[in-house]
């Protein structure tokens, strides 16, 4: 932390997001003040059984609460909203601005978690907050949920761009891109530009969300008997907002299914981005209107087994059942790691007879709000940065997105490839990487925040590998002395009742370590314990090739 102490830098310090797609965080500190760009979430890959969220480490910010003068969000998507409310129960954050939209979504989410916060602040991109080293400032982007932006932030060392999530669409949804407000701001001159990577491999521009819109309008066309299903992110509110104006279109009243869908359209109907809320009806009534006059919007596009559309398609779900004569459009496409769940529903789906569409280059019926490799490169060239930082992306993202900095005539050496944790030292001649201020992984598992490492991860995957394996045993501590016989009882390891042979093996080699250990003059729970885990785990290994969880529970029984 020496490193970090010289008054006159300006520090950017990534506390997630980096070599990951999601848990966006970043700190900007000079001096006595630190100000937080975005506080998101990342959710868990399979590996980590059990866990529903993982967010930043904050334990830099507790460090430097003192310093913290507030925390803006540009936008309200959950990796860079989800972890506001974890931050809040750890550190104090005596403000939060985020955009409208941002903060209906901010609210709802403290409301969930029983947290109180009275100074959350809408901005809009002609806010300008002063503190006495930064002026923050904001500039619109396009995205796939409206009041999305970015953050300008000037420093006693130059200014400093973070673009949020934005791509270049001159034929939006929503609002335009302020293109205008780019290139101003590229031409006061910009020290650092913070560009997000999560398209930086993918080529050309991104589809216009128009297209979507003219794609979804030609299938309710052609299926106009029956009940069209659509799943697609719920919080892609653009693709709501078209879907909603394209049932009106077709005189389809709209039932919505799944907790996240029916939120986020209540939010956008309280913020006026979905204006007809009389075309929404209850399942109860959708049950009872005729097919061609219903449209059922859902969450599940990526296949989550829980979600209403793989209820829907596994035929229990309690409201809806599926129909020959629906239709099922997936307006999405399957997030890296989810095409074998989303495979399993449109197989289900398609078992029961129903036509189903998926995003294709015949049917465009989705396009991502993330700016491909062209757009990233008009980014570079509004803002025209003189050092270059790629965020929000694993680490081949942020290395293409390198490439194209240079591409755009950005030196390599002014370039910063980082890592969580890494800090960049802003000063009148230069930037230059300043250490590493540690930044792992944080694990959430119900209420429990942080107290979840890497052992319990391993036992975990070792349990649901192996099962577990727990040996009862009743002893007399006092007279050293074994009594009646070990019991052993399985889950996930063996059926008790189809191995029995094998259970009496392993009781009597439990039996065995457990009087070895008893024939010592001073015996020990912990050693005791050791050893029968021990001698069950090599015998179990060699007779079976698993390794499960071993559980000796004693239980000193005098007489």
């Amino acid at each position: 932390m020496n490193d970090l102490n010289n008054r006159a830098e300006t520090l950017v310090v990534a506390l997630g997001g980096l070599g990951e797609v999601g848990k966006n965080m970043y700190a900007i500190m000079h001096d006595d003040e630190i100000v937080i760009i975005d506080a998101g979430v990342m959710f868990p890959k399979d590996e980590l059984m059990g866990i529903d969220y993982v967010i930043p480490d904050f334990s830099f910010l507790k460090k430097n609460e003192e310093k913290i003068k507030g925390l803006f969000i540009t936008h309200g998507h959950e990796d860079h909203i989800g972890a506001i409310a974890f931050l809040l129960q750890s550190v104090n954050v005596p403000v939060i601005y985020a955009p409208n939209q941002a903060v209906g979504l901010i609210k709802r989410k403290l409301v969930d978690r029983n947290i109180s916060y009275d100074n959350l602040k809408v901005y809009d991109e002609n806010t300008k907050v002063k503190f006495k080293n930064f002026v923050v400032e904001f500039f619109s982007t396009t995205h796939s949920i409206p009041d999305s932006h970015g953050i300008i932030i000037n420093t006693p060392n130059g200014k400093i761009v973070e673009t949020g999530d934005f791509k270049f669409d001159l034929t939006p949804i929503g609002p335009m891109s302020n293109i205008h407000k780019m290139s101003d701001t590229g031409k006061s001159g910009v020290k650092l530009l913070m560009s997000e990577s999560t398209n930086a491999l993918s080529p050309g521009f991104s589809m216009s969300e128009s297209k979507v819109e003219e794609e979804l309008q030609e299938i309710f066309e052609k299926k106009k008997k029956g009940r069209i299903i659509i799943a697609t992110f719920a919080s892609n509110i653009y693709r709501l907002k078209h879907i909603v104006e394209t049932c009106k279109k077709n005189n389809r009243k709209i039932a919505l299914f799944g907790r996240s869908m029916e939120n986020n359209i209540e939010i956008s109907i309280e913020g006026g981005y979905i204006k007809d809320d009389k075309i929404f009806v209850s399942p109860e009534v959708a049950n009872t209107l005729p097919p061609e006059e219903i449209c059922l919007l859902c969450t599940g596009s990526q296949g989550e087994p829980l979600a209403a559309l793989s209820r829907i398609a596994n035929g229990t779900h309690k409201q809806i059942k599926i129909r020959p004569t629906d239709t099922v459009i997936f307006s999405s496409n399957p997030i890296p790691g989810n095409n074998a769940s989303v495979a399993k529903t449109i197989n289900a789906l398609y078992l029961q007879g129903v036509d189903v569409f998926v995003n294709n280059s015949e049917n465009e019926i989705h396009t991502s709000g993330h700016a491909n490799q062209e757009e990233l490169k008009l980014m570079i060239r509004l803002i025209n940065p003189e050092y270059f930082m790629p965020i929000h992306g694993e680490y081949r993202m942020l290395k293409a997105h390198q490439d194209l900095a240079i591409d755009c005539d950005i030196p390599k050496e002014k370039t910063f490839l980082l890592q969580n944790g890494d800090v960049l030292a802003i000063s009148k001649n230069g930037i230059r990487k300043a250490g590493n201020i540690g930044a792992d992984d944080i694990y959430v598992d119900g209420n429990r925040i942080g107290d979840i490492g890497n052992v319990v991860i391993r036992d975990r995957k070792i349990m649901a590998n192996y099962g577990i394996l727990v040996a009862i045993c009743n002893i007399n501590m006092q007279e050293h002395k074994l009594l009646g016989k070990i019991n052993i009882t399985t889950r996930g390891f063996v059926l008790v009742n189809e191995n029995e042979e094998l259970i009496k093996e392993i009781e009597n080699v439990a039996t065995n370590a457990v009087n070895k250990e008893l024939t010592k003059p001073n015996v020990n729970y912990n050693e005791l314990k050791g050893q029968i885990i021990t001698e069950i785990l090599t015998f179990v290994f060699e007779k079976t090739g698993r390794r499960p969880i071993i559980v000796p529970v004693i239980l000193d029984v005098k007489k």
